[in-house]
């Protein structure tokens, strides 16, 4: 029995550990959902030891499986009865764990899904002398869940033409009308995501 009490702590660490891991990239999508978008990059400083918390992830979900699969020893001395283990200490329950922690882990792989496609805007530019582009250095970007949650809050701004964002590069490129709009507006949408404009540069 306390090999199964064992057991269950260390699937309960392995689905934290995973859960972690992909917090920086959770967190975005809860804060559209809860309608809180400055929340998005809470947990943005966790990323650097995402690798650590993945490895630890499989390591113990990995002990758990080899713990749950390994031959038990006969008891000879015993003629009593094996007691049969409940649903949450066999091997349904640890694939089901098993399961959801592989669905955390790889959330930053699917987290755009959960993102509206940000509609078409119809463009009037009547001065192309009132066209803008600058480039945004974002800090806090750390999956494709931030770049949606940026690309999301831009889409939103009156005046914006076209925008490309990327996480790899903590940047986002806007183009937009300055007639209708201006860089600190723009740069205000970014900051009340919850990631910070850090510095610009204009495009020629």
């Amino acid at each position: 029995m306390s090999t199964d009490k064992s057991n269950n702590k260390t699937w309960i660490a392995g689905l934290l550990t995973a859960a972690a891991a992909s917090l920086c990239c959770i967190t975005p999508v809860l804060a559209l959902i809860s309608g809180t978008s400055g929340i998005a990059s809470t947990f943005s400083w966790m990323e650097p030891y995402r690798p650590y918390l993945l490895g630890f992830t499989f390591a113990v979900l990995g002990f758990a499986w080899y713990q749950k699969l390994k031959p038990e020893k006969a008891n000879i001395d015993c003629a009593c009865e094996e007691e049969k283990p409940s649903f949450w200490q066999g091997k349904t329950f640890l694939g089901l764990v098993t399961l959801l922690a592989f669905a955390l882990v790889t959330f930053p792989k699917y987290s755009h899904i959960f993102y509206p496609q940000a509609a078409k805007k119809e463009i009037i530019v009547v001065d192309k002398n009132s066209i803008q582009q600058v480039a945004f250095k974002i800090e806090g970007m750390t999956c494709e869940a931030c770049t949606e949650h940026i690309n999301l809050a831009l889409s939103k701004v009156p005046g914006v033409l076209e925008y490309k964002t990327d996480f790899k590069t903590g940047s986002s490129t806007v183009k937009f009308d300055n007639s209708k709009t201006k860089e600190q507006t723009i740069r205000d949408a970014v900051n009340e995501t919850g990631y910070k404009v850090s510095g610009t540069n204009p495009i020629k």
